[in-house]
């Protein structure tokens, strides 16, 4: 090969790397110019964190569940992982929503040995606990990421009855919101309402009926679907999503084009459902990050509005222990004018980020359009 060919070569190649370089750079830059919205972390993040002398949640605290009852008390359910890698449930609450000094000596609620591991399965399984076995978030069983409602005089919770990744389903109870309030956890049987040999994980159920029925929403990639049923006290049948397994791909050329799930239950605005959900960036595939949707308010399939940007991003020290690169919002508020989000922070500390709701919306409905 002689010196021309040589050197034509090799500039066709500088040619080529410098249109690469030029296409990605075009496409990052209008990502960058995109108007960014950002909440607000609490100052004295964590509120929440595991601690040693309790060993049912030794290994983690976090994805908290939250409802506001009718004295506007706020009530907080977290996940929490145990010396044996069992998924529980813990207890806190707060008059303010910011401020958690009342927690829980023991689980207000454990999983059922008939709809997630409460041991070790030495068939399937080391004889004791090992993170890198059967891990979901740290554990491999229980009752993970609870999301919580209030509709009337009941307080419902889905939640994820996890037994292995060949049974990830999801459960769902009830408690008396006096028996709340009172501490009196005498939960309902729990019933599983996804199918078997289908991984589901980020059901939530609207906080009210839409049109005469419950509405609980099991999909939003590759589009918003929702079950309406006549009541969530009597489930004779499973919910059988549209949802394919794994991550999905979500906008191109977005934040999100990694579409991992639904965030918080929906919170009704004079915009729309508010929803939050998680999803990646193919840039940055290890951190999962927090966005925004306007739902219609009849119709909640259709997305009026969508953030051109994340919300909240994995940047913090205590979003990055346990799990490196982890925001998972699971519970939501209003408290007066401001949005108040609860999330786990590297499925290992509870957190909390907040925004007054109106600049949110605006925001949305001002470059959110879809």
């Amino acid at each position: 090969m002689n010196i021309t060919i040589i050197f034509s070569l090799i500039a066709f190649a500088a040619a080529a790397i410098a249109c690469i370089y030029a296409y990605f750079a075009i496409r990052w830059s209008s990502r960058a110019e995109r108007p960014s919205f950002r909440l607000t972390r609490h100052a004295k993040n964590p509120i929440i964190s595991p601690l040693a002398v309790r060993e049912w949640e030794l290994n983690g605290t976090f994805n908290p569940a939250v409802i506001t009852d009718d004295e506007g008390k706020i009530h907080l359910l977290y996940r929490a992982i145990g010396a044996d890698g069992i998924s529980r449930i813990g207890y806190s609450s707060s008059l303010d929503g910011l401020h958690f000094n009342e927690r829980s000596m023991y689980p207000i609620y454990e999983p059922l040995a008939d709809l997630s591991v409460t041991t070790a399965r030495p068939a399937y399984g080391p004889r004791h606990y090992n993170p890198s076995f059967y891990t979901s978030g740290g554990g491999w069983g229980g009752s993970e990421d609870p999301r919580t409602v209030r509709i009337g005089d009941k307080v419902y919770m889905t939640y994820v009855a996890f037994d292995g990744w060949d049974s990830v389903r999801i459960a769902l109870t009830s408690i008396g919101l006096r028996d709340l309030k009172q501490k009196k956890w005498r939960w309902k049987r729990p019933v599983l309402i996804s199918p078997p040999g289908y991984a589901a994980k980020n059901w939530l159920i609207f906080p009210e009926k839409i049109d005469g029925k419950y509405a609980i929403l099991h999909s939003i990639v590759p589009k918003i679907s929702i079950e309406y049923v006549d009541s969530l006290d009597d489930l004779s049948t499973y919910i059988k999503s549209s949802r394919p397994p794994g991550v999905q791909l979500g906008r191109k050329d977005f934040w999100d084009n990694r579409i991992r799930g639904a965030g918080p239950p929906p919170l009704k605005t004079d915009k729309g459902w508010l929803l939050l959900y998680h999803a990646q960036d193919e840039r940055e595939p290890a951190k999962y990050k927090l966005g925004a949707m306007i739902l219609d308010l009849t119709d909640p399939t259709k997305i009026l509005y969508r953030s051109p940007t994340s919300i909240l991003d994995p940047d913090m020290p205590y979003e990055n222990d346990g799990k490196p690169g982890i925001v998972y919002a699971s519970g939501a508020v209003i408290i007066g004018d401001n949005l108040m989000v609860y999330y786990g922070g590297g499925d290992r500390h509870v957190c909390i980020a907040e925004t007054p709701l109106k600049q949110l919306l605006d925001w949305l409905v001002e470059h959110g359009k879809v």
